[in-house]
């Protein structure tokens, strides 16, 4: 018999409180025991008590702990649920990655509908989920030796206020270019050897456009004996106040066949609020200037963005739309650990959330668009989720690869986390690089080695 006292509530459990606005000011209390076949519990919320029950658990030992934090969470969950008689659009899933739930339950049972219904998922958000399965089909593959390089450039004109990276203005963080372009070059050399079957590259910040022209081609020449294959290669260009067209011209030379325009918002007064120097029509040139190349092309908008109507959502969505990238993504606006917007806020409230969400997956798929990647965060407003939206046939390799962790993900430069997916035993190992410039810089040495062992 495996039994808990009365205790308070451990982070799984609290992540459940977090999702409802105003819970975790409630005194909640919770104990719980199991036989191995049989799991009941009890939540003592503000004094009054919740008995739970579940049959069948007896599986193997890491299945049945799955299953008794699944029943609790649960259990939790449609408790707060009816006192505050209100339902989430994900029910009690607080995980990043609701498509990995889903790819499991159908390699379990051949169905995740009726699973996804047990936990409280909205039938909105099943039929969502079933798309972007259906969006991955010729995509996602779990197959031994797939690799995907990432390339951290972690340098931005500002720093926005939603943004938790390590990126500082480029004022403070130029004088340490010389040493991290070399360091970089450094990692990259020794990851080949490392790499066997390249399926993209993805190099990311901060905002790599901020580079000065030479600067992003040191990059390129380190990339290109590693992508001897022509795979998928994208670069994160950003915000249009660092364009020019003498970096696309590189990025044409050297093979990008990606680029991002980072709209964010196309209300001016937004891009103001959360820290951007540049106007929505800037955004517009980007695209244009962008367009000759024959770049895909993906653009991000934020729901929830900082004092943001719904109607300038709106506006955001149809500009996006009407600029006509291979993908747009909808990202909902989270507060983040190291964010000055989580220093200033302690919660996000639901406000028009739902109604955003609503419009962009209605006028996206209206204008044939499809989900093809969603993951969630922590401390997300109104509890929604990020989707990646995409034309036919313009799905981007590195996101659904990242997003599923269906694949190696070898990475370099600061705050880059390198992941090795064991596909056999069902296991992911992680090396994280230091998130400041100059601790990276002392430490590189080390890193290539550690992911040698790793990778090897």
């Amino acid at each position: 018999m495996l039994s808990c006292a009365l205790e308070w509530l451990g982070p799984e459990l609290m992540d459940v409180v977090r999702l409802f606005e105003g819970a975790d000011a409630l005194e909640i209390l919770h104990t719980c025991e199991t036989d191995g076949v049989r799991f009941a519990g009890v939540f003592h919320v503000e004094g009054r008590e919740y008995p739970y029950a579940y049959e069948d658990i007896s599986r193997s030992e890491t299945e049945k702990k799955s299953l008794i934090k699944r029943y609790a969470k649960l259990a939790l969950y449609n408790i707060l649920s009816t006192i505050y008689a209100r339902k989430l659009p994900w029910g009690s899933l607080t995980g990043i990655r609701p498509t990995r739930l889903a790819y499991a339950s159908l390699e379990k049972t051949g169905e995740f509908e009726k699973f996804f219904r047990t936990l409280g998922v909205s039938e909105e958000n099943i039929a969502l989920t079933a798309r972007v399965l259906e969006g991955q089909k010729g995509i996602y593959e779990r197959r031994e030796g797939n690799c995907d390089l990432f390339v951290s450039l972690p340098f931005c004109p500002t720093k926005c206020v939603y943004c938790s990276f390590i990126t500082a203005p480029i004022a403070a963080t130029k004088k340490f270019m010389p040493a991290y372009l070399s360091a970089l070059g450094e990692e990259l050399k020794a990851a080949k050897p490392l790499i066997k079957n390249l399926r993209s590259v993805y190099i990311g910040g901060g905002t790599p456009f901020v580079l000065e022209a030479e600067e992003l081609e040191r990059v390129f020449q380190a990339i290109a004996p590693l992508r001897g294959n022509g795979c998928e290669y994208t670069v994160e260009a950003g915000r249009p106040d660092v364009f020019t067209e003498e970096k696309l011209d590189l990025c044409k030379k050297y093979g990008v066949t990606r680029i991002c325009i980072n709209a964010q918002s196309f209300s001016d007064r937004t891009l103001a609020a959360i820290g951007r120097r540049h106007s929505a029509e800037d955004v517009i040139r980007a695209f244009e200037m962008a367009r000759p190349y024959g770049f895909d092309t993906n653009c991000d908008l934020i729901a929830g963005l900082t004092g943001e109507s719904l109607e300038e959502f709106e506006n955001s969505v149809d500009t996006a739309i009407a600029l006509s990238p291979e993908n747009i993504t909808v990202h909902t606006l989270c507060l983040k650990k190291g964010a000055k917007l989580k220093e200033e806020t302690e919660t996000l409230s639901e406000g028009g959330m739902s109604a955003m969400i609503a419009y962009s997956r209605e006028k996206l798929s209206a204008a044939g668009y499809a989900p093809y990647y969603l993951y969630r965060q922590k401390y997300m407003a109104g509890a929604h989720e990020n989707v990646g939206w995409t034309k036919p046939d313009k799905a981007c390799v590195y996101n659904v690869d990242v997003m599923e962790e269906s694949a190696d993900n070898l990475a370099v430069g600061a705050n880059a986390i390198s992941k090795r997916v064991f596909l056999t035993e069902g296991r992911i190992e992680r090396l994280a690089s230091p998130k400041d410039l100059p601790t990276y810089l002392a430490k590189f040495p080390k890193i290539i080695e550690e992911k040698n062992k790793l990778f090897e």
